[in-house]
């Protein structure tokens, strides 16, 4: 075989894998703004679950209008519903939203008191460690994936830089409670991506995969609000006149039909990881930008923010293991 023949496929796989990891970091920025908003609204509120409730709910009513709408999104329901009667998609595999939702509800519940970084942090932890579990055991659409030095050096540099940009916060014994929620979040959402890439396969459409989550959610968040409302009665707050309050659910849109379209192309674990330097970067521009009273970054912030990225293009650049 030729130098051109065996040249070609990895050439155009670094340059889908390099793609990817802009696509997700960028998305991971919108989420660090997600966060802000979906904390905010909780406050607003007095109640996380609401929040919650109402950020998936907006970002359902805008797939609901726009997948009929698109020809891709019509077509990727239809073959959606053929994988799962044809046993190719098992129904499990549609339940990604269920991470998803108790995500968004960790936001409003923990960040008016965490800050948008000490979140993050709990969220890269779980997020990291899960991601190299659901690799190796091949639950997303590229299957068992090796766990090669660099992942594996690119994963614990992450979270330790996290570790560095928010050590300040992490001494307090209620904090560290508190942000057990959030970690468990990060442990479901490298989940989350590796099941919403198989559905994105099987219905090859990232928009139809982004509503089967978003249904998902909705439905378990509101079954949550019930319960809720039941246990303590209708959230003390009320809806904020603000608008930009209420584009939390649309950048989550974003961010799961982007993650369904890449996490072929990067994996789970390195998908994770780029979305974790954006995440970062974008948490300390907010606590520095606008900053609230739970936010104070300051130069380990900045120097663990600079540090998460190092660590992602070690796993993104290093040697990777033949299959």
């Amino acid at each position: 075989m030729s130098a051109a023949g065996t040249g070609t496929r990895p050439t155009l796989s670094a340059s889908r894998r390099i793609a990817g990891i802009g696509l997700a970091t960028a998305s991971g920025l919108a989420v660090a703004v997600q966060s802000r908003i979906n904390g905010e609204l909780g406050v607003r509120l007095a109640d996380g679950i609401a929040a919650a409730v109402v950020s998936f709910g907006l970002g359902l009513l805008v797939l609901l209008v726009l997948v009929p709408a698109s020809p891709g999104g019509r077509r990727g329901l239809r073959a959606l519903r053929a994988a799962l009667a044809g046993g190719t998609l098992r129904p499990w595999q549609c339940l990604g939203g269920v991470c998803g939702a108790f995500l968004v509800a960790t936001q409003g519940l923990t960040i008016g008191t965490l800050g948008v970084a000490v979140f993050t942090v709990a969220v890269v932890a779980g997020q990291s460690a899960s991601g190299l579990a659901v690799d190796r055991a091949g639950l997303g659409p590229t299957g068992p994936q090796p766990v090669t030095t660099s992942w594996l050096a690119g994963a614990a540099l992450t979270v330790l830089a996290v570790l560095l940009a928010v050590g300040d916060r992490l001494g307090d014994p209620g904090t560290l409670a508190l942000a057990l929620l959030p970690l468990l979040a990060g442990v479901g959402t490298a989940w989350q991506q590796a099941v919403n890439g198989r559905v994105r396969n099987a219905s090859g459409s990232a928009l139809a995969a982004t509503l089967v989550n978003f249904v998902v959610g909705t439905v378990a968040l509101l079954a949550t609000f019930a319960v809720d409302v039941a246990v303590r009665g209708r959230p003390a707050g009320g809806l904020p006149p603000e608008p930009w309050l209420y584009v939390g659910g649309p950048i989550g849109i974003v961010f799961i039909a982007v993650a369904a379209a890449i996490v072929r192309f990067t994996g789970v674990l390195l998908l994770g990881l780029a979305t974790i330097a954006g995440q970062i970067v974008g948490a300390v521009l907010l606590d520095l930008l606008l900053p609230t009273e739970a936010s104070h970054p300051g130069p380990a912030t900045l120097l663990g923010a600079a540090l998460t990225l190092v660590a992602v293009l070690i796993a993104a650049l290093g040697p990777q293991r033949r299959r």
